[in-house]
Order: C-alpha cells, then structure tokens, then sequence
C-alpha cells in the first residue's frame, strides 16, 4: 500500500487524546448511603472484568476512528506498478506553460497561468519526497519535490511555451520517465507534427486549459515608405493591427509615441482574426535616433499591448561626379539632403569614392583598372554607380572592362559620329513606375521629350528605367546583391542628346541619388528573428582581432551575440537568452552605436488553441501512452489521475471505518451498561 499524501501521518500523534481519556477513567468508589434491606433489593453488583471490557472496546473504536481519519487525509491505494509512483530514477519531466496567452481569463475568472501554477502544485503534491522534479528549459537538471514547490509558489518558470527547444527535445527523447504539459495549446505555437513525434516510451500527460472567449489587438507591423527619413518633415507612418482573438473588439484605444511624448491617438475596431491599417504622420524633431512605441489597451491580454520601434533620420547622401565638367552640380548643390563633390578622371581621390553613395561615372575617356576596382567595391557595400558612356571609340575597351567588373555584359556599340546616328525620342516614363513614385504630378509639365542618338545597346537583360521609340533602353538598372548599376545609352553632350536639358533631367538625378542611399537598421524586430544586418563604419568594418566588441545592452542586462563583420556590414544572431521586448542599445566598445528594437513574436498573440478533441486527434491511434486529460477549469484532476495510475485507491474503505467506528462507540455507550449497573459503591 502506498500513502499519496504521506505528510498527514503527523496525524497520528492525535491517538494520545483517547489513551488520555481512558487513563482518567480511573475513579474513586462512590459512598452511597442505604439499608442492608434496600441495598439487597435494588443494587445488582457488576463485575470488575466486564467493565474493563466495555471500556477496552470504547477505547479500541476511539483509536480505530482516528487512525482511519488520518489514513483518509493521505489517501492510501494500492500501486499495480512501482515504477508509476516516481518514474525511473524518480525523475518526472513537467512543462508549465508561461507564454503570452496564457494571460487570458480561464473558466474559473483566473487568468490561465495561475491555473496552470495550481495544476503544477497539485502534480507535485500527487508524488512522493523521493521523486525529482525536472522543469523544462529551466536552469538545473533537477529538482527535489520542496524546491520544485518553492519554484510553482513563487512563480518562477522559465519556459515560454512550446516553441522552446526543450520542449521538442523533451518529446522527442526515449526517456524512462512521465512528462506532464500543462498549457493552453496554441495552434500557432504548438506544431502537429510533435505530438506525432513523440518517441518516449512512459506516460505522456496533457492538461489543456480552456481559455474564456476574448479579442486580442497587437501591432503586426509598423514600416514607412521611404526609408529616406526627413528632420520636421511629416513622416507617413503605417501600422497594421491584427486581431489575435476570438471575439471583436471595438474602440480599442491606440496611442502613438515618440519618445515620451504622445504624438497621435486614435480608436480602432478589428474582427477576430482580420488586419486593420492606419497611417499617422509623425515628425522628427531632430537628427537623433526617435525610440517610438505604439500602445494598445486591450485586457486581459497585456504582454503584447506595446510594440517599439525606432526611426532614423537619414544621413547626408554623398554623390560623386567623375567627369570632365560639372554637369550635375545643379541638381544636388541646393538640397541640403546631399553632398556633391565634383573630380576629374585624372586625380580621383578614392577617399571620397570609399564614402560615395552615389558615383556618377560621365563620358571618362578612359577608365583605369584602379577606378573600376573602386566602383565595384561601391556596388559591392550597396551603393549606385550610374555610367555615361563615352563616343570615342578608344574609350569602348575600358567601358567593356568596367562593365565586365560591374557584372553588366553583353554590350553592343554604335560607332560613328554623331550626325551619322539616328536620333530617337525618349518615352513619356509610367507614373507607376516605382522609380518615379511622388515624381510626378496630376499632369507632367511637360510634352516633348528628350532626343538621343544612342552609341551603346546593352543586350543582356535589366529593368528599364527609360526607354526609347524603338524599344531598347535609354536607362537602365541592373542589381548586384544589395547595390546597383545605372547605364545610360548615350552620352549627355549635346550632339549626342538634350537630356541634360529637359525638365527630367534633375528629377532622375534626384531620385538615383535617393535610392542609393540604404539603411540596413529596420524600425523593427522580433525576438524570433534569426539575426540582424547593420552596416558599420568604415573604423570598424577594418578591425580586426577584436571578438565580441559588439555587445546588446538594456538596463542592467548584456548580451554578447554571434557577430561577424565583413565588408562593411555587422551581421549579429539574436541571443536565444533575448527573451524580453524592448530597446536594446547596440554598444562597440563601450559607445553605443544605434538602438535596436525587439518585440514579442506574432505567434503569441495568436489566442486560438486546441480542444482535448483536437489534440486526440492530433495524436492518432499509434501513440497510447499519451493522454489527454479532460479537465476544463479542474486542474485538481490530475491528483485523481495520479491515484488512478498508480493503483486502486482506498480512501473510500477509511471513510467507511471512520463512521463504523463512531457508530460502533455510540452503541457501546448507550447499550454497554445495562439498566442499574453503575459504579462500584461501598457501606458509608
């Protein structure tokens, strides 16, 4: 026989209070007074010896009731199989779920998670001192039953739900031991397949909790549409709120802030499991990094109520003009988001290209291995080259070489001079053309185009920009990885084309320079993100011998994550111990070189769980040590689970001698004398 809740064996020391009562039963004779006449007639002497039985068989169902008391408060059964009561080794495996859902209200008006501490407690009050406890992904192999106690009582569980590596190695493990998941179940967190996994050979146990319908509002996504941010500028900001729940919810307030100071608020209403986008313009007050947070109010799910993010303003872009003259120069000098510097093909300081997000490379006659080398390293660190072929025919085998370089080929050229080619008219361009987005408006301003006289046809395939009447390209795109590659078809001089001077001219260049410039840092990310890309300044890309210099810093917490620097950009793995959202300050050497923001993954605010039906399902016919428990808002059941594994209970049996007992003493009470038996007397 075993005991399911041994610790009320301190109950026995209650049988002293009978032993007590049948010690003072003890008395003194009473003096009675009578005639020897009276005394014969109506005193009937008993004997000693049957008094004492009468009072050994009060005492024995007095003891006997108590001993079946304190038997009843620990739950004795009989066990069909030891290794049921504490597993093998006395190691049981329990998982308590403590993601985000589980903030939802259960059938009990409590929220999920205190349910599920109380399941956790129960479990472990369902197994002897002997057994050892091991928490899923919490730190220590084991835990004896007090500290696994002490861990549920003062809610200290690590794990964040099933998408923790323990979990699926835990499932997947032929461990000799029982494992106990309590959780809510969420469809987004927990794959099918691991149920339909599972290798280990003892009792797999899960304990779904029901959650009371209810909605949930979290913030999808927040992204601009010009990563080129402007200072005092209104900034269209775009942000997608989902519905997470199962229920509508209506009015939910929003507010946006910028720092500590709330820029915008506004009331929203999404159906369950339906998206809705508001755009709010926002402005920067100035060039420093703004930390922005956009704060829903919905309960009673609340960990996901505040998603941060950042916005930064866009650095000066830097634009090199390679030429003979300065023919660019007035469509960047006068706007202050650009710095123009203007060099001959003979004294190109590489300093500057090494700083250049835009190189235009205008009619060279002839381009040195040197500068090629310098612009394929611009492309190569996402930067723009636009190339402006030059007429000269002894110019063509350098600008091969460069296009080779670029990784352009399959180039074609029209010698001659410039009257002997035929002129053609450049296309009106498509106001839907990403490339002339905001360009345009209601009408352009303009009617005739620009006429060329092409000397270059780039037979391999790019995105045309601009085309010409015949339909070959007057300028066009071609990627290489992160950065680009613009060719014009013509020379600007003037026998050759009047592009420089047509309305279009400043608006292109503007907006080559515009796209040249590329931040890696986004506004935001999530915890589950993989790793990040950063470009880092050129001090830092050329460091070497430096581990671990970049370190993730918020309060009083540092990361040090998986980092590598090449070719000007930082890519950092997420730490896996980055569990909080938040702002994290990037930090080289003690300097902090951006903010990065992290928020909860999307998945944990997804509320839809399995039922016990589901999840039987999902676990097929092929898997019979794992069981479903249908409790709803019991978490109690599985102390009735324990008992009825471990063997036949027999707690009913000592209720059932408890009360014969107490019917067994008031009998022997009431019947034991028999009518004018009373106490032994003495002559006064």
């Amino acid at each position: 026989m075993q005991l399911l809740y041994p610790r009320f064996l301190w109950g026995m020391l209650a049988i002293a209070v009978p032993v007590i009562i049948h010690l003072l039963q003890l008395r003194r004779p009473q003096r009675v007074l009578f005639t020897n006449t009276g005394f014969i007639r109506e005193v009937e002497l008993t004997t000693m010896r049957r008094r004492q039985l009468q009072e050994l068989l009060v005492f024995l169902t007095r003891v006997v009731a108590i001993i079946a008391l304190v038997l009843l408060f620990c739950q004795p059964f009989i066990s069909t199989n030891s290794q049921n009561i504490v597993g093998d080794a006395g190691l049981v495996s329990v998982l308590v779920d403590n993601s985000g859902s589980m903030q939802a209200a259960g059938q009990t008006q409590r929220q999920l998670r205190q349910e599920a501490l109380v399941a956790g407690e129960v479990l472990g009050r369902s197994y002897s001192t002997a057994a050892r406890f091991k928490l899923l992904n919490q730190k220590g192999s084991s835990f004896q039953l007090s500290s696994y106690l002490a861990a549920i009582a003062d809610q200290r569980i690590a794990v964040r739900g099933w998408g923790s590596s323990g979990v699926r190695q835990a499932l997947q493990e032929e461990q000799k031991s029982p494992l106990y998941i309590i959780s809510d179940f969420q469809k987004s967190e927990m794959l099918p397949q691991l149920l339909q996994q599972v290798q280990r050979r003892e009792p797999v146990v899960l304990l779904p909790l029901v959650a009371k319908p209810t909605g949930n509002i979290y913030v999808d996504s927040v992204w601009l549409n010009d990563a080129f941010v402007r200072v005092r500028t209104n900034i269209a900001l775009h942000i997608r709120l989902h519905n997470g729940g199962t229920e509508v919810v209506t009015d939910c307030p929003v507010k946006i802030l910028l720092g500590k100071q709330q820029v915008a608020t506004l009331q929203i209403s999404v159906k369950p499991g339906q998206s809705n986008e508001v755009v709010v313009q926002v402005q920067l007050p100035d060039n420093k990094l703004a930390m922005g947070q956009v704060v829903t109010q919905d309960v009673p799910v609340t960990f996901d109520n505040t998603y941060y993010f950042t916005l930064q303003p866009a650095a000066a872009v830097n634009v090199v003009e390679i030429g003979e003259e300065p023919i660019a120069r007035s469509a960047y000098v006068n706007e202050p988001l650009f710095t123009y510097s203007f060099v001959k093909p003979q004294v190109v300081d590489y300093g500057l290209l090494r700083r250049a997000n835009l190189v235009l490379v205008r009619e060279v006659p002839q381009v040195e291995a040197g500068l090629r080398e310098a612009l394929a390293s611009v492309v190569r660190r996402g930067g723009s080259v636009v190339v402006v072929p030059a007429a000269s025919p002894t110019a063509h085998a350098s600008y091969q070489e460069l296009f080779k370089t670029l990784g352009v080929g399959g180039e074609q050229w029209n010698t001659g001079a410039a009257s002997s080619l035929p002129r053609q008219e450049v296309l009106m361009p498509s106001a839907r053309n990403p490339f002339f987005k905001e360009v345009f408006g209601a009408q352009p301003p303009w009617v005739v185009m620009p006429q060329v006289a092409p000397v270059l046809h780039l037979r391999q395939a790019g995105t045309d920009i601009l085309r010409l009447r015949d339909g070959d390209g007057f300028l066009t795109e071609f990627s290489s990885g992160t950065g680009r590659t613009y060719v014009f078809a013509a020379p600007f001089a003037k026998e050759y084309s009047d592009f420089t001077a047509h309305p279009l001219f400043v608006p292109v260049l503007y907006r080559l320079a515009m796209l040249s410039y590329r931040t890696d840092q986004l506004p935001a990310y999530r915890l589950t993100t993989p790793s990040v890309a950063l470009s880092v300044p050129a001090k830092q890309s050329d460091s070497k011998g430096e581990e671990a210099s970049y370190r993730l810093v918020r309060d009083s917490s540092t990361f040090i994550p998986t980092q590598r620097v090449q070719g000007g950009q930082l890519l950092l793995e997420v730490p896996t111990g980055l569990t909080n959202p938040g702002f994290y300050k990037l930090q080289y050497q003690g300097r902090t070189v951006t903010t990065l923001a992290f928020n909860a993954p999307k998945r944990e605010s997804e509320l839809t769980a399995y039922s016990a039906a589901e999840l039987r399902q999902l676990i097929g016919p092929n898997h019979p040590n794992v069981r479903v428990l249908d409790t709803g808002a019991q978490p109690t059941a599985l102390a009735q689970y324990r008992s009825e594994q471990a063997g036949q209970p027999l707690w009913r049996y000592c209720l059932l001698l408890v009360l014969v007992s107490l019917l067994a003493e008031a009998l022997l009470l009431r019947f034991g004398r028999r009518k004018g038996v009373g106490r032994p007397a003495v002559a006064a």
